[in-house]
């Protein structure tokens, strides 16, 4: 009986590492959220060609960023925790960038999914909270409200008042490709020097 057991047990292990293996994309994927990043990374998002204006005024639009990569984050001003450690992490991110000397450019795009209160002057003064200076990193709201809901949608953000005046939100660094698509999910705890690394090697043809 030991000896049939053995075998039987060891096949059904062995389908079961099998069938886990192909549920998670061989053991890649733990998550839905790591199924999309994967997901993205294979075929890329298109995006829409959404209306802003940043800390400065000036307003732009997510296609002006085509031909170069650009890495996004979404904020809302008053956000106390994730908001403002990505704030440090995009002033790390720049101040790599300029070392690098002849190195590629790193555009930096931080979007406000507060339209009630993130005006141009909140805008402003959290740009200059963490050294952001336009055009390389713009500090931006969209221009309308159909524009900050394509936004959210195709980017994944999801974003719900937390009843105090703020919001309770998901976070990551999006990483948009020369194409204008979204090309991966990074994580919001990655160190500075890795997202900088992924946006230099989007910027290689």
């Amino acid at each position: 009986m030991t000896r049939g057991f053995l075998p039987l047990l060891a096949l059904v292990v062995t389908a079961g590492v099998a069938a886990l293996a192909w549920e998670t994309e061989g053991f890649r994927v733990v998550t839905s959220a790591g199924a999309r990043q994967l997901d993205i990374e294979r075929r890329p998002r298109p995006l829409p060609d959404v209306r802003l204006f940043d800390q400065d005024g000036h307003a732009f639009s997510l296609g002006d960023y085509k031909g170069r990569p650009v890495l996004v984050d979404f904020i809302y001003t008053r956000c106390p925790t994730i908001c403002s450690a990505l704030g440090d992490d995009f002033h790390r991110v720049m101040d790599l960038a300029s070392g690098s000397g002849s190195g590629p450019q790193i555009d930096l795009l931080s979007i406000s999914f507060d339209p009630v209160n993130d005006d141009r002057e909140a805008l402003k003064l959290y740009g200059d909270r963490y050294g952001a200076t336009a055009p390389h990193w713009r500090i931006a709201a969209p221009a309308d409200a159909s524009g900050l809901a394509a936004l959210l949608q195709s980017f994944g953000v999801v974003v719900i008042p937390d009843g105090m005046g703020g919001f309770i939100h998901n976070s990551a660094v999006y990483l948009v490709d020369a194409h204008g698509r979204l090309a991966r999910l990074l994580d919001p705890d990655a160190p500075p020097q890795l997202l900088a690394q992924q946006a230099v090697k989007a910027s290689v043809p």
